[in-house]
């Protein structure tokens, strides 16, 4: 079963690759590298969660954020890959910033929810190293943002 095939199938849709809110792309490829821009946890052209986690946001809404995230990161990679992701070779690094109250510790277990995605999609190719991180606001008051480091295999000789 292809990766979006897996997804589909656990009930996840893989939504078209967002186009860029400002003066930036939304990835670049360098030696079969994708270098994935931030990428907000929009689901059908809203926001999944706003705020902070610990304040206005619980950690299961937030992790569910996190997976809305982790899905549209995968839509740019799909794109950065010409539409095939079996093109994916491992998927590198995720960071994941979550807003927090000043209080909230738990933002790896919201991460999880990323990595969760990946490893579903990709199996042993979307293991990869990861942060995750607390800050205080993140833009358009998102409660999650993640980019991404992803190898692919090369095309053609």
């Amino acid at each position: 079963m292809s990766a979006e095939e897996t997804l589909n199938a656990a009930g996840h849709v893989l939504p078209p690759a967002a186009a860029p809110a400002a003066n930036y792309v939304p990835f670049t490829v360098e030696n079969n590298i994708v270098y994935v821009s931030g990428q907000l946890p929009l689901k059908d052209g809203a926001l999944v969660a706003t705020g902070r986690v610990g304040e206005d946001v619980d950690a299961q809404l937030a992790t569910a954020a996190a997976e809305a995230c982790a899905l549209n990161v995968i839509a740019q990679v799909k794109a950065a890959a010409g539409g095939d992701l079996s093109r994916v070779k491992q998927v590198l690094k995720l960071g994941v910033f979550i807003s927090s109250s000043n209080d909230f510790t738990g933002q790896p277990a919201v991460a999880n929810g990323a990595s969760d995605i990946m490893v579903l999609a990709f199996g042993e190719a979307g293991k990869h190293a990861r942060f995750a991180v607390g800050t205080n606001v993140l833009p358009l008051n998102t409660s999650v943002e993640i980019d991404a480091v992803v190898a692919l295999h090369p095309t053609g000789p």
